[in-house]
Parts: structure tokens; sequence; C-alpha cells
């Protein structure tokens, strides 16, 4: 504890640093405007359900240039589907822009699910998870899906994936801002679920496990203004037998992961490229730090490998 403790000490000092810069103080600005408008939604979204939006059906009237240039570039990509998993006593809603994005670029099936996380665990979420993918298979005819999890949504995505035999199904699996070494706010609730997501946890061991042959892709997004997760090198994805990609994206809050426009950017762009052999495209370490919102990214030469072993700041 004492060490965790210290942790948490030198962490809050990062943060108070990261707040203090420029890109820090619009972060904070936009959290917490995120924050007002998701807990307006929330309301709405609340039933443990399942929605899906049919963009297109292969068809090319009525697309735009942006998204019939994806269905006429590759028609695989275009369609398969994306199941979007949101995180602890959250909802959908938390996923509004990312949808909205996905349906610009021209991805024709994302699915989004409600799930009551109250009385589960991430071992029963992920079991879950995989009769939904199941379900979304059989009835689109794809064999594999892309998932996109935020906060636990993508710890329970990795367990399906890693522990649960879902790398034959999910080709991609995105985490935002998700605990995977765990995380230190995980100690200040004593709910069950909670503690699986502290350091050290039985969950977070079972993660660390061996993983031969895994074929799912990984991208992993972490910031330095996260303030669910500490330290922030939890969120990302290092392990000897995952093909792994973590996107550092400077000045954003937990909640703004999933609707910061470089964010919703890189998403798109790695869904919209199947690498079929099941390896990360640009494996490595890479930063999407630019404030302006425009992607500005930069890959370290000896980063560049199957697993990302950390990720240089700008």
């Amino acid at each position: 504890m004492a060490r965790a403790a210290d942790e948490a000490r030198t962490a809050a000092g990062k943060i108070r640093r990261s707040v203090a810069s420029p890109s820090g103080v619009r972060g904070v600005a936009i959290e917490v405007a995120w924050w007002s408008a998701h807990l307006a939604m929330w309301p709405f979204s609340i039933l443990e359900e399942r929605t899906q939006d049919v963009l297109h059906d292969l068809h090319l009237s009525g697309l735009s240039p942006e998204q019939r240039a994806l269905v006429v570039g590759d028609v695989e990509a275009a369609g398969t589907p994306i199941i979007l998993i949101h995180g602890i006593v959250d909802n959908r809603s938390v996923f509004t822009l990312l949808r909205r994005g996905l349906r610009r670029r021209g991805f024709g099936r994302v699915v989004t699910v409600n799930y009551s996380s109250i009385n589960g665990d991430i071992r029963l979420l992920a079991d879950r998870l995989g009769a939904l993918v199941e379900q979304v298979c059989e009835e689109t005819g794809y064999e594999r899906v892309h998932v996109v999890g935020h906060s636990m949504g993508g710890l329970v995505g990795r367990y399906y994936v890693q522990r649960l035999g879902g790398d034959a199904r999910v080709h991609t699996l995105v985490t935002l801002g998700s605990p995977h070494d765990g995380t230190l706010p995980a100690y200040v609730l004593p709910h069950p679920l909670v503690r699986q997501m502290r350091p050290g946890s039985d969950v977070i061991r079972e993660l660390a496990e061996p993983a031969p042959g895994c074929r799912t892709r990984f991208l992993a997004v972490w910031s330095d203004l996260d303030q669910m997760v500490v330290p922030k090198r939890s969120a990302k994805v290092v392990h000897p037998d995952l093909s792994a990609r973590n996107v550092f994206v400077r000045g954003v809050g937990h909640m703004s992961l999933p609707v910061d426009g470089r964010v919703v950017h890189e998403i798109c762009t790695t869904l919209a490229h199947l690498d079929h052999d099941g390896h990360t495209l640009a494996a490595g370490a890479t930063s999407i730090a630019s404030s302006t919102g425009r992607a500005a990214t930069r890959t370290s030469p000896d980063s560049i490998g199957r697993v990302a072993r950390g990720t240089s700041h700008p």
C-alpha cells in the first residue's frame, strides 16, 4: 500500500503539470463540457438493450464521397460490424459522436449495447460479449467483427479475446482509457467489479498470462489527462504475445476520449485498413498529440515491432 501511495502522489504531480499546460486547460474545459452533455443524454440511454446502425447494404446510392470511397476501396472493411462497449456505470450515449464519425466515414454496421455492470464481473460481461458477437456474425454473415471498448469496456473486450477464444471472431480491438495493468482509483470503492480493476487483481494477472497465437490486433489509446487511469501507462497494452499499437494523445480527459476528433480519426483510419494476416499496421508507439485537433503522428523507428513497448511523450 505504501508503494501504491507513492505512485499515486507521483501521478498526482504529473496530472497537475499536465493540467497547467495550454493543452491541459483546453482538455479540462472539453472534459467538463462533455461530462455535462453526457449526463444530459444519460437518462435516455439507460435501458439494457442493443441498437444497430445500418448505414448502407453495399449500395452506393445516397452516400457521401467519403463514404463511397471506403465502400469502393474495401467493401469488406466498410461492412465489417463494429461493436461499441461502454464502461462501468455508463451507457451507449458515451459513443454518440464516435458512432456519427464512423457512419460519416462509411462504416455500414455499428452496434452499440447497454448492459448493467452493477451485479456482474468482467468475466461474465466478456462471456455476454461473446454471445453478442456470435449473434451479430450470424445476422450479418461476417465471420469477424471489430470491438471498441471505453474504460472497463476495453478490459471486457480483451478478456473475451485473450481468455475466451474471441480472437477467432475479433479482428481489431480498440481500447480507450482502459486500465490494462489496473488503476489506483479502483482502491477507492470496495465493489467487487471495481476490485477487478486494481493492479495485481486476479483478472489483471490473467491478462498478463501467455496468449500464444492470438489473432486479434490491438489499438490502445491513452492520455496524460486521464483522471481515471493511474498510472497513465496502465492504459497501454504491453504483452509479448499481442500485436499492439499504443497511441498517446495529449490533453484529453477520460470521458472525452471517445469524442476527441484525433481519436475518432485514428479509429476510423485503423478500421478502414483490414490487415488480413492479423498483425497491426505500423505496430509500436505513436503520438497524436497535436492540440489543434489535426492528426499529427510520430512513430519512433526503434518502437516499430510486433509488440508496443512504450511511448515517448512528444
